[in-house]
Parts: structure tokens; C-alpha cells; sequence
């Protein structure tokens, strides 16, 4: 929201520097993104002193010398009769560019070089006089900038307003808010006071007339207000100064006085208002209902829009004329031959204006405000200043006004506890400091029973529905920054944490442990066929309508985004949820985590320049990594798929819980393959009501392991190495699980370090080496107990599996 320094002062008269009061926004109603001197093209003028003046012989010129700030007396030859030694001149140095785009260059003039140009107000569009140049009377430096030394020009103040407060879409929305902080009262701008009064209207539940037009409301739901004003007479040309920048200080052209007009109704108030052109209405009326199949109109921007049955339209007697709330159309477009227009100012649904906004691709200043909500209950005062300034500005008298339907109610009124405030806040403020503070923005205070009070919100506060938002209002507007910094003695609530959640971190720092990066795209996707992905019925993006159905789709998409600013080495992770349809009501969501690398599978070093890429093995032990850290205490096997792309199959005990793929990219010829791992960790329930935490389905069991210390050893380990013969179909993790198992409790550590196949290996077999590790925790083991557990393992091992030793 772009909002004007000097039109923001007009209807609250404070005394604060737009810098000083974008701070003050900032800090106590919404975030100020910029705040931009409109005379920016003024900022290489600086303030300079003439300290020598004589005249040029036969000429009406001088020959002068100036002190700029730079150190040295520049000379300067001036055409101006009004060169006075002693005095301040806007200066503009050799270089600099002038409004009208000549830029200042050294030049000789009658024999005397010139280094540089003393203003008029003309030159630097201050003003229309250039008789002589422009004497300034500030106290400050020579060489000041221009701008610094004196208030020159309009300040545009940009505002991050949220969709919560459309309240603050109008320069007297945040006038009542800078009149609460400041203690300025609010008033009307003197442009628009003592406008022509607008006639008292002719009311109808649907139907009434304005003047001679026909005004009908069909379409209650989609309009609950229609005001309506017929003006005649009026003629269309271009607006009084004052007007044109008042519009272009926001931003926008100026166009006529008419649409002028509007505009500024509609970035003073927040209330959009349209202008139609009565002789070009069809049967003199205005119908609000909703279009007809096949309908189409040819809105402002010329384009042909094709209507939908659930639109809600403005039509004459015959056929569509504007976009209800969007946009008006070019048949009835205001012209400078326009002598009588229909002005309307009306209460639009929300929802409705943003389904057509949507479904036509089309954003405006007035579907922004009507999305978000305006006042509800101004409707007809609006419409009183608009028609009154038309009439000032372009001429003309109101023949007649309509109002159709009815004012929405006030928001319900909302209790505010004093301790509850208390509580929220963690201080307390003084009841007189909330009644005073609320009833600033507008609202109305009751005290009440039991500490409390009755809190009505006004009508362009739509947002304030709870307690908490009350709390919120007394918090800012007394300053976030006196709110206690100091942490309280006990958590915010006794809920646990939910059991994905808790994995979720676990796996998460597992693999930030193991070099990786963590991306949080959204999850969404361009998708297909709506029967395999979930369909979001808002997109945030025309072009990513569905809802993803794996994770490893997304990290594709982010390491095509890497690939293609030359960045081939990718680590990435995600753990987030993938929806998988399942043809009634809400998609099944899955919580999963997923990995996609590339490229070195380290980062390089001076010992080691090209670290080698990230292979499948590689990707294979992240896949463990993460099933161990999501599944502890479960075992974990990896079972090869039949064909590619897939790889491994994942499993956790006996359920099948992901896979590890090979993963095709839209990739340049150098990058090296892409591998991803995606495991399943458990499922977020849909219900209106979710379950409790240790119900919930997939992982909730694996939230109660926990870390266990235990003292580091006092005694020597005790190693040895076992060199098997395992069948090519045997998985190494299913001789390691017997390893483990017939190994005992002194068992520490089993490392599997080398795999041979050839010279003294038969046929349809491979040599694997497991390195044991064995300690007591109070004594040195001996040589004959190393020795038999030894010879105890390899007969369970060949009694189990049929692996022995390799001998040779």
C-alpha cells in the first residue's frame, strides 16, 4: 500500500519526518518497506552561497563566485537579475542532471568560465516563477543537500499490509491509526470539505430508482449494498491540480477529473467506487444478478472475458457492463463526451469477488479492497463524498440516488479478560491504559463482570473475532518492545510433543550430522491426472495445482534449479508430507523423509582436490542411516529391486517403509547421477478431531527410546577378523544380524570391511570380513574366551545359514 506523506498529514496534522513517522508504523501497525522522496531527481542539488558578484559589461549576465561545500569557490555566470552576495541558492554542480533531462556542463560564457548553475524555482519544477533564481532562507551548511535542508516535494511511505487489515488500504485507515499513537485528532482534507450535499436516497429492498435509472439487486447474497447516484451535466476534462497529484503521489495516472474522482474516493477511504456512462446504459438500468451461460464481456483493459453462471455482474437492461467488484467494461466506459454518469459505491461479497478474480486472471485496486473486506456501514457516506466531489471537480448536480439493500452488521462484540491480557502478555497494563488504547483504534469499551470487558470492534475492523486479537491491539499499539524479555520457569503447555514430530527431528539431525542440507520447498506440483494427485481447490500458482505424492519430485525440481546455475554437487533433504489420494474426502498424508544427492560426495580438500562422486552404496547407507534413526530397535534390511530405477526396496522389521532410486533429471551432459532415498516415517491423520499422541499410526512406538549414557571403557578391546563365504543371494545385513545375535552382550562394535570375489572364491559366492569387537566392562578378556566365542559363532553360523569360513 503506497501511501502519501503529505495526503496522510491532511487528515491527520502531525509534525513527524516520513522517516520518522515510517518508524513509528513500523514499530506499532505495519511493517514499512521503503520510504522514497517523490522528488528523488532533486537529490544532486545541494545549497551554496554566493560570496562574490560583479557584473558582465553590456550584458544583463554576472560573473560569480560560489562556495558549494567543496573547498574551492567555484565561478558560476547567472542570467538572474536577483544575485545577492551573502545569500543561499539551490546549486546544481557540473554533471548534474535537470528535471527537464538537460544535464550542466562547464562552458565558457562571454569570456568567463561557468562551472556549474544557480536555480529558479522553474528550473527545478517548484514552481512557474523564473524571473530570477530561487533565495532560500534555511539556517544550514553550504553544501547541504537540497532535499535535507528543506521539506521539497510529496514522501511516498510504502506499507506491508497483511490480508487481516484491509483497514489500512486508505490513507484515513492509517490516519486513525497515527492519530491514536500521536494524540492528533483525525480531520477531513480541506479539498473535501464543504462539498455540494448529496440528496437524501430513495430506498428499496431491490428495486428503487436513481433519478431516471432503474436500480435492481438480484443478487442479494453477492451484493447485500448497492448506493447508486445519478449525476448530470458534468463535464469530463482534465483534473484541477491539486487532484492529478494527489493520484499520482500513490502511484497511479492521472486520466480525467472523473475518474480522478474515484480514484481518490477509493485511496482516501479504501472504498473503490465506479463511474458509468448513463446515456450508454441499455434501457436506462442497472441490474446486479448473476451472468448468463455464455455470456461475455469486454472489460476496461479491452480484453473479452467469457462469464460463468456463478459471477456476479453489473448488466443494463440488456446485457453485461462490469465485473461486479473487479472491473467495469468498455461499453459504458466515462469519456470526454460524457455528460451523465451513474456512480456506484456498493458492499460486494468477498469470496465472490475473489472467485472471479481468480477464475479471470484479473487483479485491481478495487478487487484488492473487496477481497479483503471494506466498511461496512459507510457505504452511503461514501457515496455522499464521491458524488459531492465529482460535482466540485467536474460540474454538474445530483438528480437523483438510490440505495438498494441493507447495512451488514457490526462484528458480535468480544470479551476481554484483564488476566487473560495479563497472562498473554506476561505484564500487566493498567485497565485505564486498555480502555484507552482500544477505544483510540475505534473500538468500544464496557467494563464488565469480573475484570473483564465488552469489546464491540468497529465496522472496518472485520478481523478482530477473539480475545487474543484484542490482546493483540493493546500489545502493539502500546509497543511490542515493552513487552518482558525474560523467559518464564515453565513450558507453554503439558501437551507432548507429537511422535512424528520427535522423529522427524531425529532424522533430521541425523542427517544435518551426515553433511546434508535441508530444503522446505511446497508442496506442490504441476501434477496430472487428478485421480493420481490431489488437487488444491486455491493454487498459489496456476501452474502447481496439485498436491505432490512423493518428496524425491520436489528435490528433483530444486536440483535441476542447482544444475542450471552450474552447481552440480547436490545434498539435499526434506522431510515433509506426501498426499496420496484415495477417492473419498481428504488425501492420505504421509510424513516422509526424503534425500536427493549428486556429484562429490564430499566436500574437496587440499589432501583430497576431486572427492569421488556419490555412488548407489553411497546412498544405500544414508537409506540405513535414516531407517535406524526413524526405526530404533527394529531391524533393518534393504532388499534389492528386479529393475531399475529403483534400486532398494527399504524395510523395517516386516513393513515395507521406502526405497532408494536412481532419479532422472532434466540435466546437462556433465552432471553426474542423481540418487534418492525416500522412506516413509508415518501418517498425519485427517480427522476433524486427530487422535492422541501415543494413538497415532506409524511411529507413535518409536517416541519413547531414549538416549542412554553410558561411562566410557576402563579396559583394552579385543579384535578379530572373520573372512565367510556368503551366497551371492544372501544379504550381508542378514550374516550380521546372526553375528550380532550369537555374539553376546560383550560384543561392541561389527564392521564389515571387505568384499572379494575371484581366485579361491567358488562359483555363485563372495568373500565378506567382518571386523569383531569385543570388551568387558571390568577386566581384560583372554585369549581362550576370545577363542571360543570365535569358534561358538562360525558353528552358528553354519548351522543357520550354511556359511563358513573362507580358508584360503
Amino acid at each position: 500500500m503506497k501511501i502519501s506523506h503529505d495526503w496522510l498529514r491532511a487528515f491527520v496534522p502531525h509534525t513527524l519526518s516520513p522517516n520518522a513517522l515510517g518508524d513509528l508504523l513500523s514499530a506499532h501497525v505495519a511493517t514499512v518497506d521503503a520510504v522514497a522522496p517523490l522528488r528523488a531527481d532533486l537529490a544532486p542539488f545541494v545549497v551554496a552561497r554566493v560570496v562574490e558578484s560583479e557584473k558582465i559589461p553590456d550584458t544583463k549576465l554576472s560573473f560569480n563566485k560560489v562556495d558549494d561545500g567543496s573547498g574551492e569557490l567555484l565561478e558560476v555566470v547567472c542570467g538572474a537579475p536577483n544575485v545577492v552576495v551573502g545569500t543561499l541558492y539551490p546549486f546544481a554542480r557540473t554533471g548534474t542532471v535537470m528535471p527537464a533531462g538537460i544535464t550542466i556542463e562547464k562552458r565558457k560564457i562571454r569570456g568567463f568560465t561557468s562551472n556549474g548553475m544557480l536555480c529558479s524555482a522553474r528550473e527545478l519544477g517548484l514552481g512557474t516563477d523564473h524571473d530570477g533564481i530561487l533565495a532560500l532562507t534555511v539556517d544550514v551548511p553550504v553544501g547541504t543537500p537540497l532535499l535535507t535542508a528543506m521539506p521539497i516535494g510529496d514522501t511516498q511511505i510504502e506499507l506491508d499490509v497483511l490480508p487481516n487489515r484491509p483497514d489500512l488500504l486508505s490513507h484515513y485507515g492509517v490516519a486513525r491509526e497515527v492519530a491514536a499513537l500521536t494524540g492528533v485528532n483525525t480531520v477531513l482534507p480541506d479539498e473535501i470539505q464543504n462539498l455540494p450535499a448529496m440528496p437524501s436516497a430513495k430506498s428499496g429492498a431491490s428495486t428503487t430508482m436513481a433519478g431516471d435509472i432503474t436500480i435492481s439487486v438480484e443478487d442479494l447474497a453477492g451484493c447485500p449494498r448497492y448506493v447508486a447516484v445519478r449525476i448530470s451535466g458534468v463535464k469530463v476534462g482534465p483534473s484541477p491540480e491539486w487532484l492529478a497529484e494527489r493520484v499520482v503521489s500513490v502511484g497511479s495516472r492521472s486520466i480525467n477529473n472523473v475518474v480522478d474522482a474515484t480514484n481518490y474516493i477509493l485511496h482516501a477511504f479504501g472504498q473503490p467506487v465506479h463511474a458509468f456512462d448513463a446515456a450508454k446504459l441499455a434501457k436506462t438500468a442497472i441490474v446486479v444478478r448473476k451472468a448468463k451461460a455464455g455470456e461475455t464481456l469486454v472489460t476496461l483493459d479491452g480484453v473479452e472475458r467469457k462469464l460463468e453462471s456463478w459471477m456476479t455482474i453489473i448488466a443494463d437492461g440488456e446485457r453485461a457492463t462490469a465485473l461486479a467488484g473487479v472491473m467495469g467494461g468498455r461499453g459504458s466506459e466515462v469519456t470526454e463526451h460524457t455528460t451523465d454518469i451513474l456512480l456506484e459505491v456498493a458492499l460486494f461479497n468477498p469470496r465472490d469477488v475473489r472467485k472471479v478474480r481468480r477464475a479471470l486472471n484479473i487483479s485491481t485496486d478495487a478487487s484488492y479492497r473487496f477481497e479483503r473486506g471494506v466498511d461496512v456501514t459507510r457505504t452511503d457516506w461514501m457515496a455522499a463524498q464521491a458524488a459531492g466531489l465529482i460535482v466540485a471537480v467536474a460540474g454538474g448536480a445530483i438528480t437523483g440516488v438510490a440505495d438498494v439493500g441493507a447495512a451488514l452488521p457490526l462484528p458480535a462484540p468480544v470479551t476481554l479478560r484483564v488476566d487473560r491480557l495479563t497472562k498473554l502478555l506476561g505484564a500487566s497494563v493498567p485497565e485505564e491504559d486498555v480502555e484507552r488504547l482500544l477505544a483510540a483504534i475505534g473500538f468500544t469499551v464496557e467494563p464488565s463482570a469480573h475484570r473483564s470487558y465488552a469489546v464491540q470492534p468497529p465496522s472496518w475492523r472485520h478481523d478482530v473475532t477473539h480475545e487474543v486479537d484484542l490482546v493483540e491491539e493493546v500489545a502493539r499499539l502500546r509497543g511490542f518492545d515493552l513487552l518482558p524479555d525474560a523467559l518464564g520457569s515453565s513450558r507453554p503447555g503439558t501437551v507432548p510433543d507429537h511422535a512424528l514430530f520427535i522423529v522427524g527431528n531425529r532424522v533430521r539431525d541425523a542427517l544435518v550430522g551426515a553433511g546434508l542440507a535441508e530444503a522446505r520447498p511446497m508442496p506442490f506440483t504441476k501434477g496430472g491426472d487428478s485421480e493420481v494427485y490431489a488437487r488444491v481447490a486455491n493454487p498459489l500458482a496456476d501452474d502447481e495445482p496439485f498436491l505432490r505424492r512423493t518428496l524425491l519430485d520436489t528435490l528433483a525440481r530444486r536440483a535441476e534449479y542447482n544444475l542450471n546455475r552450474q552447481q552440480g554437487n547436490v545434498r539435499l533433504f526434506e522431510v515433509g508430507s506426501a498426499f496420496i489420494p484415495d477417492g473419498k474426502g481428504l488425501p492420505r498424508e504421509e510424513v516422509r523423509a526424503a534425500v536427493l544427492v549428486m556429484g562429490a560426495s564430499r566436500p574437496p580438500h587440499f589432501t583430497d582436490a576431486k572427492p569421488p562422486a556419490f555412488d548407489a552404496w553411497d546412498v544405500k547407507a544414508i537409506a540405513e542411516l535414516i531407517a535406524r534413526s526413524a526405526f530404533p530397535g527394529e531391524r533393518i534390511a534393504l532388499v534389492a529391486a528386479e529393475s531399475e530405477p529403483t534400486l532398494w526396496t527399504v524395510y523395517a522389521g516386516d513393513l515395507e517403509v521406502g526405497t532408494v532410486s536412481r532419479v532422472a533429471l532434466d540435466a546437462p551432459v556433465w552432471a553426474a547421477p542423481a540418487f534418492g532415498v525416500e522412506i516413509t516415517l508415518g501418517v498425519m491423520s485427517s480427522a476433524p478431531v486427530t487422535a492422541r499422541a501415543d494413538e497415532a499410526t506409524g511411529a507413535a512406538a518409536l517416541a519413547q527410546h531414549h538416549v542412554r549414557f553410558v561411562p566410557l571403557p576402563t579396559t583394552p578391546a579385543a579384535e578379530f577378523d572373520l573372512a565367510l563365504l556368503v551366497p551371492n543371494e544372501m544379504p550381508a545385513a542378514e550374516v550380521e544380524r546372526v553375528i550380532r545375535a550369537g555374539s553376546g552382550a560383550m560384543l561392541e562394535q561389527v564392521t564389515l570391511f571387505d568384499e572379494f570375489r575371484g581366485t579361491g572364491v567358488p562359483d555363485g559366492k563372495r568373500s565378506l570380513a567382518w571386523r569383531l569387537t569385543f570388551r568387558h566392562p571390568e577386566r581384560t578378556l583372554r585369549d581362550k574366551e576370545i577363542d571360543g566365542r570365535r569358534s561358538q559363532l562360525l558353528k552358528t553360523l553354519e548351522t543357520e545359514l550354511g556359511v563358513v569360513p573362507r580358508t584360503a
